[in-house]
């Protein structure tokens, strides 16, 4: 295979270390930009990494930033996209950005759909697909008006998760508010809807361990390249949160329906499709989809289906052979994020320190540790713990 089309990565959480790492061991020269907090932490020596304009308030700086740095090169570098800000920024200038990089999306309308949550509900409702029943809610009149017909307990969430989240105080977001009655959501909705508008969903009853994830690529012609999956075992935060630790299990009922729905919505390039299993009658239920490698990336070479090296044979028109087959049993762990999740746990009586460590059994990967590149993990570990402490 040829390596000698270079990389550019746009995320240095440890979403873009792991796509770093898995072009880096296959001889692939990478750079990587972030945002100022972000480029601090997750700078790794396996990259040429650098500082680059924030993709949600700084459009037109990084639209300029991106351009030039393309013009150095000779042959378009290979792009990808460590988060959504930056897959929706990628999408809304492609025009531009497809003269300097390669890089592979859905249509641009379907990449919204998916970063707007009630319009990916729709999506499904259209495809036929079982969700949990989801009402967005555009004022406090409207509220009024629906509240009746609300079911408790339920859950609190933004439509836009990426946007919310730049918006509010990080000491104050949520990825999702638990809401048992009716005073309790007039009150959590005052305090959140300044931030960007809100929905309501119906509660799937179920733990971490019945959420599944389906990795996948489509190329040009929807034909497929590259499939994994993972059930997931802990969250971060603990309920409503994302991966902590997850373990490589194969579900055929879980891969027909993502691999269906995402051929229905002519969906190439990457994507992660997320199901949960109601606990009530067993039905797979539609939660979302993102279009891009995700956090568990390292899990991804582990398990024999190395969705980024992949999409760099795709993109350099090496034409790889389709990897669908994956090793089984093998755990993903983000050690920091799975160790808070275990204090908040424990202080609520649901896990013990002896049923964590027995968790940490087995084989398995570090979401951020390396032995050749330790700092990001030291860095992000420091992070993690000073924001529980002045959370405390």
């Amino acid at each position: 295979m040829r390596h000698e089309i270079s990389a550019v990565v746009l995320d240095l959480s440890a979403t873009g270390i792991g796509i770093v790492r898995s072009l880096k061991e296959k001889g692939i020269k990478v750079y990587a930009f972030d945002i100022k907090g972000k480029y601090e932490i997750g700078k790794t020596r396996h990259a040429t990494c650098g500082i680059c304009p924030n993709p949600v308030s700084e459009k037109e700086k990084l639209l300029h930033f991106l351009t030039n740095f393309g013009k150095s090169f000779n042959n378009k570098p290979v792009l990808y996209a460590g988060s959504d800000d930056f897959v929706h920024f990628i999408s809304k200038h492609r025009s531009i950005l497809f003269r300097y990089y390669r890089f592979l999306l859905p249509v641009h309308s379907l990449v919204e759909s998916v970063l707007d949550k009630t319009l990916t509900y729709e999506l499904a409702i259209k495809h036929n697909i079982p969700c949990p029943k989801t009402l967005a809610i555009h004022d406090e009149t409207q509220l009024e008006q629906i509240i009746n017909e609300v079911t408790f307990p339920c859950i609190l969430k933004p439509v836009q998760s990426a946007d919310f989240r730049k918006r509010i105080d990080h000491n104050l977001y949520k990825k999702a508010i638990m809401i048992e009655q009716a005073s309790e959501l007039r009150k959590e909705y005052l305090i959140y809807r300044p931030f960007g508008e809100l929905m309501l969903q119906e509660l799937v009853p179920g733990d971490e361990e019945c959420i599944y994830s389906v990795k996948t690529l489509f190329d040009e012609q929807m034909n497929l390249t590259g499939m994994w999956m993972n059930q997931k075992i802990h969250q971060f935060p603990p309920v409503f949160g994302s991966s902590a630790m997850v373990i490589s299990k194969r579900d055929e009922e879980v891969i027909q329906k993502a691999v269906s729905f995402l051929s229905e919505l002519k969906f190439k390039g990457l994507a992660i499709t997320e199901f949960k299993r109601d606990q009530r009658d067993g039905e797979l239920k539609f939660i979302e989809i993102n279009a891009r490698i995700g956090l568990t990336q390292r899990l991804s070479t582990a398990v024999g289906v190395n969705l980024a090296y992949l999409y760099y044979l795709l993109l350099t028109d090496q034409n790889p052979s389709p990897v669908t087959s994956q090793k089984e049993g093998v755990k993903w762990v983000y050690l920091v994020r799975d160790f808070i999740s275990f204090v908040q746990n424990r202080r609520n009586g649901k896990m013990t320190i002896a049923n964590w460590l027995k968790g940490l059994s087995g084989k398995k990967v570090e979401a951020l540790f390396a032995w050749n590149d330790p700092l990001p993990f030291i860095r992000s570990f420091i992070s993690h713990l000073r924001n529980l402490w002045w959370r405390r």
